[in-house]
């Protein structure tokens, strides 16, 4: 438990938020109803958090920085990534927290410090909002606030722990409490969005400085009420503006205020947040060409995206400047691509050979939802098939599938959990069948492959074969740890045993790198004599990840 707060903790506060978030996204998109029912919320704020975390992580490669350090460049990334509404609101309240906290490291960062901040935090927001409404995001930051505030005020010795807890349990119930407060959200029988997802930014900086999880199970007691969500077409209701325009602006101080005027003359929905030059601009309005010639007049516009809350068929649909279907695509390639995630260099030739677009994955760092958009729009197909082979990329893939569906690209993401699984279905991938029907095949042949993999356990812990020491050789089966051995050979050996008990007719090996081939040598010749019938193939991927991957099928 922290008595005050410091730079490595709110790098943990990013990433508590970005796992709560992504784990939280489909019920917070599912609760968006208000301003503009487009389903994208909980989108927009992961991708917004993931900016942010990324911008501190950053920071922390570069040195160790500063809590004031740390805190600004958690503003300065939520601003540069700010999505939709909620996202920009939420760039907002973050730099509201760092301007409270200051520069100063003489005034300590404890609880009265974190009140203040949240005080600032929401005043900030209700600032940046040209009309603001109650039973939003604004109201859940207010009643955060105000718990804090009073946590503080009945034990002036109310930890940093105990004051983050109050104002997290305030916003819960000031998010319960919504529907009562809107009339489009009772009529939907859901809580609020965007303040929803406050609610789990909150959890995170409670559990961050205390070092429980607040949070328990992610749905919130009071989240959604007895009806269900509307479903169907995300479009604007009758008279609403029909375009989103979010740009971010380089501009002077004392342009902003012409600036808000004008857009303000334009639609509704006007969020213009940040600072010191560098803006988040946000607005709806039917004419997002004057939107955009708007922010020329002020400064200099740029990231300009423009969604279409009613296109053709119905659904959301994002433009960019470059053209369809993102930033520097090509619409003329072909019909249907993949994209696989991959470590190492041996494993990124395999896929490549099979025609796939490869993200390089660091072990240390795996790719953002931006990269793997990026990547899929590399592939210049109408139709992708996104092959994760890491479970913990799902949040991620499933933030830049829905960016990409905006952009009108079809994104089927098979969440394989080891490149074995993604070799497996690249092998019957085939373009010239139906959309649907090629990633059935896909999906099942990765599902019937069983994998597992080796790793040199840092040092002692318990597992579910025992006690490993530093520098043994952990046999994983499906992810959990199944064998405790000294030599790779020998461990993986075993591992082959009690995969193949369970039946197999092909088994693969790729090799990590820096493991001689005497290994795979010796598996192959294991695998004939136990399994005559059961045939081997070898592969070098070169991973440092694991010393060797391994496929039964």
């Amino acid at each position: 438990m922290l008595d005050t707060l410091d730079a490595p903790a709110v790098r943990t506060w990013c990433r508590l938020s970005l796992a709560a978030l992504g784990q939280a996204r489909e019920e917070i998109d599912a609760l968006n109803v208000y301003p503009v029912p487009d389903g994208d919320t909980g989108t927009n704020l992961y991708l917004t958090v993931e900016s942010a975390a990324e911008e501190v992580d950053r920071l922390f490669d570069a040195g160790t920085p500063s809590l004031a350090d740390a805190l600004r460049a958690m503003a300065h990334g939520a601003l540069l990534g700010a999505r939709g509404n909620s996202g920009v609101i939420l760039a907002q309240l973050l730099r509201g927290i760092a301007a409270a906290f200051g520069t100063d490291p003489a005034v300590a960062a404890d609880a009265a410090a974190l009140c203040r901040a949240l005080r600032g935090a929401a005043d900030a927001g209700y600032e940046a909002v040209a009309e603001p409404v109650e039973g939003t995001v604004l109201t859940v930051a207010a009643a955060a606030a105000d718990a804090a505030e009073a946590a503080a005020g009945r034990d002036p010795r109310a930890d940093l722990a105990a004051v983050a807890q109050a104002a997290y349990e305030a916003a819960r119930s000031a998010l319960a409490r919504t529907p009562s407060q809107l009339e489009v959200l009772s009529r939907a029988g859901v809580v609020d969005a965007g303040g929803r997802g406050l609610v789990t930014v909150l959890g995170a900086l409670a559990d961050a400085v205390s070092g429980h999880s607040p949070m328990g199970p992610l749905a919130l007691a009071g989240s959604r009420a007895a009806e269900p969500v509307p479903s169907g077409p995300h479009t604007a209701a009758p008279g609403s503006p029909g375009y989103e325009v979010i740009y971010l602006l380089d501009a002077e101080d004392d342009r902003l205020p012409a600036l808000r005027a004008a857009l303000g003359g334009l639609g509704d929905s006007l969020v213009v947040v940040g600072g010191d030059g560098l803006w988040n601009v946000h607005v709806h309005v039917d004419d997002p060409g004057a939107a955009v010639e708007a922010g020329i007049a002020a400064g200099r516009p740029h990231r300009i995206r423009i969604t279409h809350f009613a296109a053709a068929d119905g659904s959301a649909r994002t433009g960019y400047p470059d053209g369809w279907p993102g930033p520097g695509a090509d619409p003329a390639g072909s019909p249907r691509g993949v994209v696989s995630v991959v470590h190492g260099q041996g494993l990124a030739g395999l896929c490549t050979d099979s025609g796939a677009t490869v993200v390089h994955a660091d072990p240390d760092r795996p790719p953002s939802s931006t990269e793997l958009a990026a990547a899929v729009r590399r592939a210049r197909s109408r139709e992708v098939v996104l092959l994760l082979n890491d479970a913990e990329l799902r949040p991620a893939a499933g933030a830049a599938a829905e960016q990409l569906r905006r952009e009108g690209v079809r994104v089927a993401v098979i969440p394989t959990r080891s490149p074995v699984q993604g070799l497996a279905a690249l092998a019957v991938h085939e373009p010239g069948r139906r959309f649907d029907e090629d990633v059935v095949a896909m999906t099942s042949a990765a599902g019937a492959t069983r994998y597992a993999e080796l790793a040199v356990a840092e040092g002692e812990s318990w597992t579910m074969a025992g006690v490993c020491q530093a520098g043994d050789v952990l046999g994983l089966i499906d992810g959990d740890v199944a064998v405790i051995g000294a030599v790779i050979g020998e461990t993986a050996a075993v591992v082959l045993d009690r995969m193949l008990a369970a039946g197999g007719e092909l088994v693969t090996l790729i090799l990590g790198e820096g493991v001689p081939d005497t290994v795979a040598d010796h598996l192959v010749a294991h695998v004939r004599r136990a399994n005559p019938v059961v045939d081997t193939v070898v592969y070098r991927g070169d991973q440092a990840s694991s010393p060797l991957l391994i496929g039964v099928e």
